[in-house]
């Protein structure tokens, strides 16, 4: 049996993006939060594109995914690593 994916009208989120790919089950989390939440952000895929991969090693120390780029309002930019935090991040500011 095929599902089509129903379009949900999901808010785009300038600022954010996920740095994540398909076969993660800890992305597959954070995809799902999203989904729940109504919210689409960018999604950078790091087996994708080395350069996602070296941004987020170079910015955490580690090439472990997901991580959520945060832009603050006043110009930097916080890099949150761990599904769980990220999750409960995306479920404060959203919900």
């Amino acid at each position: 049996m095929f599902w089509k994916r129903k379009k949900t009208g999901a808010r785009k989120i300038e600022g954010l993006a996920l740095y994540q790919y398909a076969g993660c089950p800890f992305c597959l989390r954070v995809r799902h939060a999203l989904r729940r939440l109504g919210i689409e952000i960018e999604l950078r895929d790091t087996l994708a594109e080395a350069a996602y991969r070296d941004e987020v090693l170079e910015a955490t120390g580690r090439g472990t995914v997901p991580v959520l780029r945060i832009e603050e309002e006043d110009g930097g930019v916080h890099w949150m690593p761990e599904s769980a935090d990220i999750v409960a991040y995306l479920q404060q500011r959203f919900s």
